[in-house]
């Protein structure tokens, strides 16, 4: 494989719905607020895509130095793999960081929500932390709430609020249908990773609570998240278009407690298709 095809599957391009629905989601429910701003949506958007792409990157970087990819069922890893050297990994991660606080600077002199700064550097300091540093949360069980936080409520919230200057029930019921979303794929890539991480010593929460409830758990949370998507239909039908999405919620659901091995990429593929289906259809039903 060449040098960049493997900087490329280091980016993990299969995670970026998990960066690109959140912004949907919450753009959305700023129009349905008679706030949406073009400008300040493609500003948060690319804030989202940097820090997802600069945290794969940092996660290559740190679980490769600790060994913990040494043996994988995956994707290549460029550090894991030796195909790159990690400083050049953890220097694009840090780019990648850079260029997500630069545009989030950006957005915050744009909407004068200065405030909002602080938010931005916790962000980059837990998108270093999930597996950087001494004590990386994500070694201790505590991903999928990093991941609920950052990519689910900050994400979708911050968007709606640097566009509208304000918060809805119905942005606040997006924010948690993402974050269950983008918590299903972490936790489908992390029961694919089960054996090697108890090998590795990263004890996530799939390795913690075991194979059958870490799948029950990925299940749960692929049709909650739809469902949570739903619940401003009760003042907005037209987000009953959201409804395309739930058979499908069912199937990868199903998928997820069955699927073994490398089927479970396949998995991990679906739930971020359904999360960028969902954002898709939630911002269209909330413009409406």
């Amino acid at each position: 494989m060449s040098t960049l095809n493997l900087w490329i599957e280091g980016a993990r391009l299969r995670t970026l719905p998990a960066a690109i629905a959140p912004v949907a989601v919450g753009t959305g429910a700023a129009a349905a607020l008679d706030g949406f701003q073009l400008s300040h949506a493609l500003l948060a958007l690319g804030v989202a895509l940097a820090l997802q792409i600069g945290v794969n990157y940092a996660n290559d970087y740190s679980d490769g130095v600790r060994g913990t990819d040494d043996t994988r069922v995956g994707p290549v890893r460029l550090v894991g793999s030796g195909g790159v050297k990690p400083k050049a990994v953890k220097w694009a991660a840090f780019a990648c960081f850079g260029v997500a606080g630069i545009l989030g600077l950006i957005l915050v002199a744009l909407s004068s929500t200065w405030w909002l700064i602080a938010v931005g550097a916790l962000a980059i300091l837990a998108a270093w932390g999930y597996t950087g540093g001494k004590n990386p949360y994500g070694y201790r069980g505590l991903g999928e709430v990093g991941v609920f936080v950052f990519f689910g409520l900050f994400a979708v919230l911050g968007t709606t609020y640097t566009q509208a200057g304000t918060l809805s029930w119905q942005a606040v019921c997006g924010a948690l249908a993402i974050g269950l979303l983008a918590c299903a794929i972490l936790m489908a890539n992390n029961i694919r990773d089960i054996d090697t991480d108890i090998t590795a010593g990263k004890r996530t929460l799939a390795v913690r609570v075991g194979d059958t409830w870490a799948r029950r758990l990925c299940a749960l949370w692929t049709v909650g998240g739809v469902l949570l998507a739903l619940a401003p239909a009760i003042t907005n039908p037209w987000v009953l278009i959201l409804l395309a999405a739930l058979i499908p919620a069912i199937f990868i659901a199903r998928a997820s407690l069955q699927a073994t091995g490398k089927n479970l990429i396949g998995v991990l593929r679906n739930i971020g298709l359904l999360e960028l289906a969902v954002g898709t259809l939630f911002a269209l039903g909330m413009a409406f």
